[in-house]
């Protein structure tokens, strides 16, 4: 009876495709989505609400390391001062943050 019962299982388990793997691989990407992808997606939204509400005469910090103020919005650059008379034009997606209070105070 014993031999049958596991007879049964390994017929049912060698012939097609295991179930259980099936389950694995949506388990795996499951826990892919939620430690990788959804939080990466919040942060992408958190940077462009930040981008879209800044103004003039904040200060930002840019993906090079400049930082500066913004003395001018256009439709996809700023216009930052990051020197007393030099005047740059950015891209709006290389603003990476605004620079903390503490530094700005500290200026």
């Amino acid at each position: 009876m014993m031999n049958t019962f596991v007879l049964f299982f390994q017929d049912a388990s060698g012939g097609g495709f295991p179930w259980s793997m099936i389950f694995m691989m949506l388990a795996i990407f499951g826990i892919f989505y939620f430690l990788v992808i959804l939080p990466q997606k919040r942060q992408k939204q958190q940077l462009q609400d930040m981008i879209a509400a800044l103004k003039i005469n904040d200060e930002i910090v840019t993906n090079g390391g400049l930082i500066g103020t913004i003395k001018e919005g256009r439709e996809k650059s700023f216009i930052i001062q990051n020197a007393e008379k030099s005047f740059l034009e950015i891209g709006k997606s290389a603003v990476v943050g605004r620079r903390p209070d503490a530094e700005a105070a500290g200026k």
